[in-house]
């Protein structure tokens, strides 16, 4: 579905990242993986992808930083030999209650949730206009069009990756380019694993699949998105959460 394709993930080297990549990868494409600190779990990611028979590579940049972001795109470019396809998944999580959340922990999880996928967006779309073709898909979350409590930078952040992703879908569509977001629900990460045994109870009682969603879900949107099947969808937000956000 993706051969010969270019891809850069995010986030890439855990989590819903991972999956994206190694599905992605499994579909044909050459892949890019940015991580923030484990090097050793990005590698393994870019090996398992090479294993299926294609280029992969992983690069160490912080996205919430512009001077990283425009230093390690170029080299993405060239060692790929074009770019396709981005997915923002990169994300943090700082949560406390509003009353006592730090504003340094609010703006942290804004810098990188949202600015970072801004960074992203903007230093790949000349590149994306210029072929007259790109697929951009951000990682949103279900709690970025619910809201949840304890989490108002997450959420905040999320939310504005929808208005981002319907306002590139506007700037971009006469360029051939698509922007498209995804809103996972509870899914089954490194993240979720410290949620408590009550707490897990709770959230799987209000998805109305009663059960905690894979990375593979997710991953499966994002390759139908990036594929020529998606041509003509861009603006949408495509909630993968088992029906928690009806």
């Amino acid at each position: 579905m993706l051969k010969n394709k270019k891809a850069l993930i995010t986030g890439g080297s855990r989590g819903i990242g991972r999956a994206i990549a190694l599905e992605m990868a499994r579909e044909g494409a050459d892949i890019a993986v940015i991580y923030a600190g484990n090097e050793k779990a990005a590698k393994e990611v870019c090996q398992q992808a090479q294993e299926l028979g294609v280029k992969a590579y992983c690069y160490q940049c912080d996205v919430s930083s512009e001077d990283e972001v425009i230093k390690t795109l170029p080299l993405i470019i060239k060692d790929l030999g074009g770019l396709d396809i981005i997915v923002n998944n990169a994300g943090i999580v700082r949560d406390a209650l509003i009353p006592m959340m730090k504003e340094e922990d609010f703006l942290s999880v804004i810098q990188t949730n949202l600015v970072g996928a801004y960074h992203i967006i903007r230093h790949t779309s000349r590149h994306f206009v210029k072929q007259r073709s790109g697929r951009m898909i951000n990682i949103s979350s279900v709690v970025g069009i619910s809201g949840n409590a304890g989490q108002a930078n997450y959420a905040a952040a999320k939310a504005g990756l929808i208005g981002l992703t319907k306002s590139c879908a506007k700037e971009f569509a006469s360029r051939g380019i698509t922007c498209n977001a995804i809103a996972p629900g509870f899914i089954k990460t490194e993240m979720t694993d410290a949620v408590g045994e009550d707490k897990m109870q709770a959230v799987l009682c209000a998805i109305p699949l009663k059960r905690a969603g894979e990375p593979d879900d997710v991953a499966n949107m994002a390759v139908f998105l990036a594929s020529e099947k998606a041509n003509y969808i861009t603006g949408a937000v495509f909630a993968v959460d088992g029906g928690m956000s009806i």
